[in-house]
Parts: C-alpha cells; sequence; structure tokens
C-alpha cells in the first residue's frame, strides 16, 4: 500500500470526515430501528398473552435466528440473540 504524501493528505481527511459522518448517521438508524423493534416486539408479547398465549414463541424466534444466520453468518446470529433479548428481555 503506498503512503500517502502530504499533499494527498488534506484530500484524505476529507475524505475521512465524510465516511465517518455517514457512520454515524446509519449508527443512529440502526439505534431509533432498534427501539422501534424492541417496542413492537413488547406489544406482540403483551398482545399474545393478553389473549391467552405464551409469552414466547420459540419457532417465530428460531426463524429469527436462522434468517441473521444466513446472511451474516456467526456474527448475524449473535446480533439475532441480542435484537430477541431487547424485545422480550432475558429468559
Amino acid at each position: 500500500m503506498a503512503a500517502i504524501t502530504m499533499e494527498q493528505q488534506p484530500a484524505a481527511d476529507e475524505h475521512i470526515a465524510g465516511l465517518r459522518t455517514r457512520i454515524d448517521e446509519i449508527d443512529a438508524a440502526l439505534v431509533a430501528l432498534w427501539k422501534e423493534r424492541a417496542a413492537i416486539s413488547r406489544e406482540v408479547g403483551a398482545t399474545r398473552v393478553a389473549a391467552g398465549g405464551t409469552r414466547l414463541v420459540l419457532s417465530r424466534e428460531r426463524e429469527i435466528l436462522e434468517r441473521f444466520s444466513a446472511e451474516l453468518g456467526a456474527d448475524g446470529t449473535q446480533l439475532a440473540l441480542l435484537i430477541l433479548r431487547a424485545g422480550r428481555g432475558p429468559l
């Protein structure tokens, strides 16, 4: 990999700053979606219990785990577990 020259450094710094700004925007969107998903998941669970059902549907959780794993591999499985816990709380 070639070293960046003094003339290239300002352009590289500007490019990095732009990329970091976009990362921050994506992070904000992820946090907002995470909160929305957790709220909806809690509402699903409360509605299911109020209707006489169980708090959890393991087949649904397995479906979500498989979807994330298929898309993202082992990291996807870990991410899905975190997302599921955020929506239903600890078991």
